[in-house]
């Protein structure tokens, strides 16, 4: 039974070694959601602490995301984070798909599903309390409103049309 410990152990150590990919390609900084809308700064820091890690390409990485294998499932959050809504791209999507990402954005704040409970027990300061929401949503939906409602853009992925969240 010791040697299953040490074999345990010894493999624990060994997959410290592989590490995800935590590279971001290069972009356009001119392309980013806060220097596009200049938001007030209390949005600009509720986006920044409670939206940012996962949803730009500015993840701050803790201690722990360096531990196989929680590194991998952190990863893989952020990845998906990115996919689903990059700030740090904002400018570089579609009319249609920057209305359906801030009206997601306002579903998801208002039902209580971002920023991700998994996230905020690691996190406290992103924990957002009615008002930060309100201050949120209100944010997104001017957001939505001042972006004219486009027709003829086609379907597709990636441009907020079809099933599923985008």
């Amino acid at each position: 039974m010791r040697n299953k410990g040490w074999i345990a152990l010894g493999v624990l150590a060994i997959a410290q070694v592989f590490q995800p990919d935590r590279s971001v390609v290069p972009n356009d900084p001119g392309l980013d959601l806060v220097v596009i809308t200049s938001p007030s700064k209390e949005v600009q820091d509720l986006l920044g602490t409670a939206c940012s890690d996962c949803h730009s390409d500015h993840s701050t990485y803790p201690w722990y995301s360096y531990i196989t294998p929680v590194n991998f499932w952190l990863q893989d959050h952020i990845d998906e984070g990115r996919e689903e809504f990059n700030m740090s791209a904002w400018g570089g999507y579609k009319p249609k798909r920057q209305r359906h990402k801030a009206e997601e954005a306002v579903e998801l704040i208002e039902a209580e599903e971002m920023p991700l409970p998994s996230y905020t027990w690691a996190h406290g300061d992103a924990r957002l309390d009615a008002a930060q929401r309100k201050t949120l949503v209100d944010y997104f939906n001017g957001l939505k409103n001042a972006i004219p409602a486009v027709t003829g853009e086609g379907g597709g992925k990636g441009d907020g049309s079809g099933g599923g969240r985008n």
